[in-house]
């Protein structure tokens, strides 16, 4: 079938509210969602605190980070199958292949991209917003978030980078995820099995979904800049 013909099924899958196709968009979507909502408060104050505070161990710990970025995710979902599987430490869970076995494992992932770039935006921060804040009486706390409102703009673009690359990624998810329909199976995973198959309609429908989110994601954050006065 040629690949105008395939594109134009997989819109009029996409738009037949196909229950399987949705469900699996939906699972993707929520299991995302909440593995940034445990990773980005811990990563932030991560980043910040390696960005403004020296202590022992303060460059291993950078350097552990930074390499975090490149693992690659199959060797995290190794890790974690490790640990989740029946021989395992946490294996009397009974997590894994589950959907909070992939919060777990997409967390992880998001963590490091989170933590860099925080700390990034923060040493980029003029040292006089710190010191004005604490000659107005600001504590540590209040001194410390007067210095995310000014890097605001770079977390957010932070977590917009951490959500691309949690729902992006399939050897994570696949290896603690297990690839089960309507439980685990999201959307780079049926991607990977339908194409495996010679399935490309419903392959090219749930792609079309993930430019469709990054595009979404990155117009929602540019209009933010926009309206916070940046150019």
């Amino acid at each position: 079938m040629p690949l105008l013909n395939t594109t134009l099924e997989a819109l009029r899958l996409l738009f037949s509210w196909d229950a399987t196709l949705w469900g699996t968009i939906l699972i993707s979507v929520k299991v995302c969602f909440l593995a940034l909502l445990i990773a980005a408060p811990l990563a932030i104050a991560l980043g910040f605190v390696l960005a403004t505070y020296r202590f022992p161990g303060r460059r291993l710990a950078i350097v552990l980070v930074q390499t975090l970025l490149a693992l690659p995710t199959v060797v995290i979902g190794l890790i974690l199958y490790m640990m989740l599987s029946r021989l395992g430490p946490f294996g009397e869970l009974h997590l894994l292949f589950t959907q909070q076995a992939m919060v777990i494992g997409e967390a992880i992932l998001a963590f490091p991209i989170l933590a860099a770039l925080t700390l990034a935006a923060v040493q980029a921060v003029d040292e006089r917003v710190a010191e004005t804040a604490r000659t107005l009486g600001a504590g540590h706390l209040r001194s410390a978030m007067t210095i995310l409102l000014e890097v605001r703009f770079a977390v957010m673009a932070a977590i917009v980078s951490g959500f691309g690359r949690v729902i992006s990624e399939i050897g994570c998810a696949m290896m603690v995820g297990g690839n089960i329909a309507g439980v685990t199976r999201n959307i780079t995973t049926t991607i990977a099995l339908e194409t495996s198959k010679g399935e490309f309609v419903q392959g090219i429908a749930l792609g079309i979904v993930l430019v469709v989110i990054a595009l979404a994601i990155n117009i929602g954050l540019a209009v933010l800049q926009g309206r916070g006065g940046l150019r």
